[in-house]
């Protein structure tokens, strides 16, 4: 049975009895997906162009799909065609139980519910797995930060020298080949392989020149489609947040799992269409980690941290309007908090201190073009073997020695390590076969 499921049918059942009597059936139909979405993560895209070798990469995957019953196969149809709303519709009556599910669905993609393609986003986020658990979210203790420090503890275990603050203004082009970075100071590292941690639209816009490679490949990574219609805020909080839905403002189990403020689809749907229109959500879609419930090490005793997960923004607002302007980051901060407020009414009072990121300050201080999570958006046009630009989603990039290894690459977004592990093998097999 899986995690959770008589608390979660319980839950439904207020709702609906009908959609908590097909939830059992509706885990099994994502897991059955998942299973064949994680059997293709820690895989090679076939690469257009690429010859035999790429030909030979698609029929074994192919053999592998064709070894799906057919209702397998139409499940993985509906899921990469179809809208959240759509595939959604097909399981459940309630509107609520409907646009609780389908928050992962627009999560990080700047979409409405109704959007063709939403119900593989929402797949996307069900793939994962910690501990031996699908399709669950893990908490790292000391912060997000602890999985850097994990990673760089490894990698120098084995031999490799790290350096931070240490930013670079562009990759080295040698003969027709990257031969290492430059980095703001003037200093030049030479490398056999460049690996890229950046959205590849930045790469090559800003760190790869004009001159490096073919006009019609540059507009084409450049015309990567960026944008997740996200804003995050990060709060200290002097008590808990009191839901007028789950009173109480001591450590219950909802302050430690999700809390996603977003009713029924229609809320979802109309976030959306207030960001194209206006440039921001009148009635956002907040989701709420408190992760100093799991981990106090994150603050003081009796106090507490908060992350707000806001859906939706426009990466670039309305004209005149910018998110250059502090007061529209702020006013939209306070739309925030009041949107929690009108559910935890205490909670407005209780912030102590926020830290207020637009899409512009995402860019800014993580890099992430247009406040893009996912270093381009997860539609059709840029998944697999079209991540981030058919011809290219063998890890390896249009100069030799350069490789793409973060979430702009296969599989896409996601606290994962999959696109790094892929890229990884890609450039061990490119290093051995110039030795030999």
């Amino acid at each position: 049975m899986p995690y959770g499921l008589a608390a979660r049918q319980r839950a439904i059942a207020a709702f609906s009895p009908r959609d908590a009597e097909r939830l059992p059936a509706y885990d099994a139909a994502i897991e059955t997906a998942a299973g064949v979405l994680r059997d293709l993560v820690l895989r090679t895209p076939p690469n257009a162009g690429g010859g035999i070798v790429e030909l030979l990469r698609s029929g074994l995957i192919g053999r592998r799909l064709l070894r799906l019953g057919l209702e397998e196969q139409r499940l993985l149809v509906d899921l990469f065609t179809k809208s959240a709303a759509d595939f959604l519709g097909g399981w459940f009556e309630s509107e609520v139980v409907k646009g609780a599910l389908a928050f992962d669905g627009i999560v990080g993609a700047y979409a409405a519910p109704s959007t063709p393609g939403t119900a593989y986003v929402l797949l996307h986020h069900c793939f994962g797995e910690v501990n031996g658990k699908s399709g669950v979210w893990g908490h790292a203790i000391g912060g997000m930060g602890a999985v850097s420090g994990a990673l760089r503890r490894s990698a120098e275990a084995s031999g490799a020298v790290v350096r931070t603050s240490a930013a670079v203004r562009h990759v080295v082009v040698a003969g027709g080949k990257a031969s290492g970075v430059e980095l703001e100071s003037g200093e030049r590292i030479a490398a056999r392989a460049v690996a890229a941690n950046v959205g590849p639209k930045l790469l090559f816009r800003d760190l790869i020149g004009e001159e490096a490679v073919a006009p019609e490949v540059r507009r084409r990574f450049l015309a990567i489609r960026t944008g997740s219609g996200t804003f995050r805020m990060n709060v200290a909080l002097s008590e808990l947040p009191d839901f007028l839905c789950r009173p109480g403002g001591v450590v219950q189990d909802h302050h430690g799992s999700g809390i996603v403020i977003g009713p029924t689809l229609d809320y979802l749907e109309r976030a959306y269409l207030d960001a194209r229109t206006d440039g921001w959500s009148r009635k956002p879609v907040v989701e709420m980690l408190i992760p100093s419930t799991l981990d106090d090490s994150l603050a003081p005793a009796g106090r507490h941290v908060a992350s707000l997960f806001v859906q939706h923004v426009a990466p670039h607002l309305p004209a005149p309007r910018s998110w250059e302007d502090p007061a529209e980051k702020q006013r939209f901060a306070d739309l925030v908090i009041d949107t929690v407020s009108e559910h935890a009414p205490n909670f407005r009072a209780s912030v102590i201190a926020r830290q207020v990121l637009s899409p512009l300050d995402l860019e800014r201080r993580f890099g992430l073009v247009d406040g893009d999570i996912f270093h381009g958006q997860l539609g059709l046009d840029q998944l697999f073997a079209t991540r981030p630009v058919m011809g290219f989603a063998n890890y390896r990039l249009p100069l030799p020695g350069l490789y793409l290894c973060g979430s702009g690459a296969h599989p896409g977004g996601g606290v994962t390590g999959a696109p790094g592990h892929n890229a990884a093998r890609e450039i061990i097999r490119d290093l051995r076969l110039r030795r030999r």
